[in-house]
């Protein structure tokens, strides 16, 4: 399991700093050209600042906008760490920088959020009980204890089952269609983030499943550890080979290289 999911809240906030902070000016809403996809400098920061904060939790092989493999969506950076039993962990971050990014629309959004928090609110207590009387749930997968994974689902507690369900279907209305939710069901990679600016974090609006990276001053914290999800060795090659096909689009790009012909360049 991956160690990585719980050391940012324990990195130096210097070894972030040095290298992740951009002017004030940086954060506001000035649109800028991405090949031929616009975007405001403030998603861009914080695409910056997810690519950073990979590298140093050892993913080795990082590209931005890649099309992830079993599904038609594209993610605002997937990373790739090799690991020394052979294994990989594979990882998926969508940055979002505004509510209107994070939430279908505003349509009912207020009772929803306000449903969704006193879901939360009770599955956070049903979680604390079930820690107590079925301590074999813990799953060791940190070095530290107290961020240990459980599998509640496990001994089907009728009430948690519940609220999980409706959690699940009240966020599914709630966020921006239905891609969350698919990324975690055809298993796209072991690991989903999401990248936001520290006044956006509401844990009860956050979906299943996936962690959260906050930013405040130019730095990313992990607010939520991730669930873990096995995938297929083949999913992970499959991933590695698009990230590096996207690092190429963009080394062709800053060199404006054309290949009008690749077919016949190949075959050369």
């Amino acid at each position: 399991m991956d160690a990585g999911m719980i050391s940012a809240p324990f990195c130096s906030a210097e070894s972030f700093r040095g290298v992740g902070r951009e002017s004030d000016a940086s954060a506001g809403a000035t649109p800028a050209t991405t090949g031929a996809r616009s975007e405001t400098e403030a998603h861009r920061r914080l695409k910056r600042l997810a690519l950073i904060w990979a590298q140093a939790q050892g993913y080795s092989a990082c590209a931005l906008e890649v099309r992830l493999p079993r599904c038609h969506y594209r993610v605002d950076l997937a990373a790739y760490r090799p690991n020394r039993n052979g294994a990989a962990c594979t990882a998926a971050f969508e940055c979002k920088q505004a509510l209107v990014d994070l939430r279908r629309d505003n349509g009912a959004s207020e009772i929803i959020r306000q449903r969704l928090q006193q879901l939360y609110s009770r599955r956070q207590l049903l979680e604390s009980k079930l820690r107590i009387h079925y301590p074999q749930l813990r799953i060791p997968d940190s070095l530290f204890t107290e961020f240990d994974s459980h599998d509640f689902a496990a001994i089907g507690h009728r009430g948690y089952t519940r609220v999980t369900r409706e959690l699940s279907a009240l966020q599914h209305r709630l966020f921006d269609g239905t891609k969350f939710e698919k990324l975690i069901r055809y298993r796209c990679a072991n690991l989903f983030y999401l990248v936001l600016p520290n006044e956006l974090f509401r844990s009860s609006e956050i979906p299943l499943d996936w962690g959260v990276l906050i930013e405040s001053d130019g730095v990313l914290t992990l607010a939520r550890k991730p669930l873990w999800h096995d995938s297929a060795a083949e999913i992970g090659v499959h991933l590695l080979e698009r990230i590096a096909a996207a690092g190429t689009r963009n080394l062709n790009r800053q060199f404006d290289i054309q290949l009008a012909q690749p077919e016949r360049l190949r075959a050369g």
